[in-house]
């Protein structure tokens, strides 16, 4: 079932994807990473040693910290530090640098639908622009059902209001042999 969307999108299109690095002096890695008017900056500090209390220290750890455009931190947002952390442990060899913690730091810039992808495709690219080991590049998108059955890739904001139900894909490469 094909459909024009309200930007003119088809079902199947993702907005315009853009992605820089190096743009941040401080940390070690930065990357900033926008699909349509979504974007988002990520910069990386780390890894430094010490890992936080309730980790494995045989293991590197991270640390996601989640900075919403305006306003306080809020349930959503923790969510979203949770699934990133995990996405992002789960892409790094993390047995390289035991007992060290990787910080890795997303300011929301602006928001029009698909954060979440938009946010793990922002840190894996500052990942790879500090030299952190992984064994996976991650590269997120997400898909949504409308009322009339259809799916439509990378929704905006006034399309995640209105869709039924909402699913976020993650492609893993590997990158090693």
């Amino acid at each position: 079932m094909e459909m024009d969307r309200t930007d003119g999108r088809k079902a199947n299109q993702l907005r315009p994807l853009g992605c820089s690095r190096n743009l941040l002096h401080r940390p070690h890695g930065s990357a900033r990473w926008s699909q349509g008017d979504t974007i988002v900056l990520a910069a990386v500090y780390g890894p430094k040693a010490g890992t936080k209390k309730g980790e494995n220290p045989e293991k590197a750890s991270f640390e996601v910290i989640w900075k919403p455009k305006t306003g306080q931190i809020g349930k959503q947002e923790r969510e979203y530090e949770m699934i990133l952390k995990r996405t992002l442990q789960s892409i790094c060899l993390v047995n390289i640098h035991p007992n060290t913690t990787t910080s890795v730091i997303v300011q929301v810039v602006g928001d029009d639908g698909s954060l979440l992808p938009c946010a793990i495709n922002a840190s894996c690219a500052a990942l790879v622009d500090a030299g952190i080991p992984m064994k996976y590049l991650a590269v997120a998108i997400s898909c949504g059902l409308m009322d009339n059955g259809s799916i439509i890739l990378d929704p905006t904001i006034t399309e995640e209001q209105a869709i039924n139900f909402s699913h976020l894909v993650i492609i893993f490469h590997y990158i090693f042999k």
